[in-house]
């Protein structure tokens, strides 16, 4: 519980500072400043992903095809990283895929219902980046968006 509690405010801090440095550095930020700032955060969690993935693949056999990957991310990899299984995976099976997470640990300390709904982007860049390093290390390479409509749940879109 306590390993939960200082990622989480070691993540709001990162998220932070990250945009604080990129404000400093002009004094107003604007569209442009703010995807730098996305981008930085989700270059941040990339690396991050690589690594995890790693470590928790190391003694698991391979894959057998992209669907497999996509449920191992939602089960395994998932409950390492948030704590708990995505809620819902969905797939159109041409390569995109859906993960909705209800109750979001990097969401829940922000808000319940659409309160700081506007805010939410910038906390699931890092997570966005996650989940594109760890499917790029087991050789899918992806784009990775989030979606929040109503705190703290958000859905994750990879498109492979």
């Amino acid at each position: 519980m306590a390993d939960e509690t200082l990622f989480e405010f070691l993540h709001m801090e990162i998220v932070s500072h990250v945009y604080k440095e990129q404000q400093s550095s002009k004094g107003t930020m604007d569209n442009k400043d703010r995807a730098v700032c996305v981008s930085v955060l989700e270059g941040m969690g990339f690396r991050v992903g690589q690594g995890l993935i790693e470590r928790l693949t190391r003694d698991s056999p391979s894959f057998k095809d992209e669907l497999d990957i996509m449920k191992f991310i939602c089960k395994d990899f998932w409950t390492k990283v948030f704590r708990r299984q995505v809620d819902n995976l969905r797939t159109n099976h041409q390569g995109t895929y859906v993960l909705q997470d209800n109750k979001f640990n990097l969401l829940t300390q922000l808000s319940n219902g659409k309160q700081y709904l506007d805010q939410a982007p910038k906390y699931l860049a890092f997570s966005c980046g996650v989940v594109r390093g760890a499917l790029s290390n087991l050789g899918l390479e992806s784009v990775v968006t989030a979606e929040v409509s109503v705190m703290p749940s958000c859905k994750c879109f990879v498109k492979t």
